[in-house]
């Protein structure tokens, strides 16, 4: 099973390009000192995401996920290939405006605010783009947003407490919400499920399915290593191991036990009820 080349349809709606991500032939390296020779990240990953789409990237540890969500975030460059983000060529663009458009949460994010802030405060960070709370630069609009996805995210009755004091789960849910602030095109989440128990699970899930139901242009790339950490809108998934692309289209035609042994390196039965899905082994 291989990736392979997709003829992308450059055509915009409304003034919006049709597909929000394509990776060509793209491959990253990184040079080992120890061995004196390069170390593959990526191999020839060849991959379209097209507006409005939600995608899940998955694969065991040190398969690539996070390296080639980090370059979707235009947050690095690939080593060779080219990459179009929401119509924009990387290399040939201003990537801190293309990163406007971009929201982008991972783990680190987490500790990079001040605990004394309330949760309400950090979502409005949001609107400004940084770390710090400046109350004075915040408009109406601003506010109004702010307060919407407090409430998507069911976080309206802890706005006030301080983010220090929130649970895992609930610090997951509140920087999402934040990283909606500023209206993105694209959303990347890597591995939001990860360390939360189950009832921070299902609400967050049940938060990213709304999402989608409210603002279903909104194109949305989710990293997991677990089928079950999958919320229900998700309409595509792509399976990556040692960097290399194994499947990629329709979670009925990708999330297979062929390909999901092929992509863990265990025989793996995977089962679908209603709009979930759950994976045993063996």
């Amino acid at each position: 099973m291989t990736s392979q080349s997709i003829s992308v349809d450059t055509a915009e709606v409304d003034g919006q390009p049709l597909v929000a991500l394509c990776c060509s032939d793209v491959r990253v390296w990184r040079w080992h000192q120890a061995s004196g020779s390069r170390k593959p990240l990526l191999d020839a990953v060849s991959w379209t995401v097209r507006r409005g789409e939600r995608w899940a990237l998955l694969g065991p540890n040190g398969a690539g996920k996070t390296t080639l969500l980090t370059l979707a975030a235009a947050a690095d460059f690939p080593s060779a290939g080219s990459i179009e983000i929401l119509g924009e060529a990387m290399g040939r663009t201003d990537v801190a405006r293309l990163r406007e458009q971009i929201g982008f949460v991972d783990a680190r994010d987490v500790d990079r605010f001040a605990p004394m802030l309330t949760v309400r405060e950090v979502v409005r960070t949001g609107a400004t783009g940084t770390i710090g709370y400046f109350e004075q630069r915040l408009g109406m609009l601003d506010v109004d947003r702010a307060d919407t996805l407090l409430g998507t995210f069911g976080l309206g009755p802890l706005a006030e407490r301080r983010f220090g004091d929130c649970s895992q789960g609930e610090r997951k849910r509140v920087l999402i919400a934040r990283a909606l602030v500023g209206r993105p095109r694209l959303l990347l989440l890597d591995e939001p499920g990860a360390g939360l128990d189950l009832p921070g699970r299902e609400i967050l899930l049940g938060s990213l399915a709304r999402l989608a139901g409210s603002d279903p242009e909104l194109t949305m790339i989710v990293t997991t290593h677990h089928l079950e950490e999958l919320h229900g809108s998700t309409t595509h998934a792509l399976l990556l191991r040692d960097g290399v692309v194994l499947a990629a289209g329709p979670v009925a035609e990708t999330l297979t036990d062929e390909h999901l042994t092929a992509c863990f390196g265990i025989p793996i039965a995977a089962q679908r009820r209603g709009d979930r899905w759950a994976a045993t082994a063996g």
